[in-house]
């Protein structure tokens, strides 16, 4: 299992702590270190829509303005963006055997996607 983010979010510490609590190995992806290939943008667009994969409600994209935020409107637009913005991308985002089945943190469905 892979989990995707930034180590600096609250967020992405909160999925960590659930994670190490219910003994769920992993591996941590940090998209400031390692970044994000457009291939792997792509595989979240067609399973979460792209218009989840970017994190409209953070700092990175609210920095923008109207206009810069408004032009990302479609599929590539938000590809190019999240290629050189990684902070504005979702997080986290988690892989199970390579698929994306987790976006965000969400006790409930965490506990039902990742626990036996």
């Amino acid at each position: 299992m892979k989990l995707y983010g930034i180590p600096n979010c609250n967020t992405v510490k909160k999925a960590q702590d659930w994670l190490k609590q219910n003994k769920v190995d992993f591996e941590f992806h940090d998209f400031k270190k390692n970044g994000v290939t457009a291939e792997k943008l792509n595989a979240w667009f067609n399973i979460f829509g792209w218009e989840k994969v970017i994190n409209k409600n953070g700092l990175t994209f609210k920095k923008l303005s109207k206009e810069q935020q408004q032009a990302v409107n479609a599929a590539d637009q938000a590809l190019s963006y999240l290629l050189q913005n990684t902070s504005a991308i979702k997080r986290p985002i988690v892989e199970v055997d390579g698929k994306a089945v987790l976006i965000g943190f969400n006790v409930e469905e965490y506990e039902q996607m990742l626990t036996k």
